[in-house]
């Protein structure tokens, strides 16, 4: 099980990210954008370093939804490798079934 803290962390940057989405993208489509006057591109990129740093999509990182471990998340079930054999073994996941050979 992962810290609470770290767990806590991720969701708060979730939810910054989620807020700051649509601005994020005007100013990065103004930034990006080569025909707008270098004054105004300047502008945008000063006023996108001012947001929060945790608003950015890049610093979410995948973790498990059970156990909140951050390695080996499989993006599907968005759960951990650990927790998802758990889960198989116990038939909670439709269609997965242990293999023996």
């Amino acid at each position: 099980m992962a810290k609470t803290s770290s767990i806590n962390r991720n969701d708060k940057r979730r939810a910054l990210s989620k807020r700051f989405d649509a601005k994020r993208s005007r100013l990065k489509a103004i930034v990006m954008k080569k025909d707008t006057p270098m004054e105004e591109r300047f502008a945008a990129a000063l006023k996108l370093a001012e947001m929060p740093r945790n608003s950015a999509k890049v610093r979410i990182r995948n973790r498990c939804e059970i156990t909140g471990r951050p390695r080996s998340f499989y993006r599907k079930t968005k759960l951990s490798r650990i927790a998802m054999r758990e889960m198989a073994n116990q038939g909670l996941i439709p269609g997965m079934v242990k293999s023996s050979w």
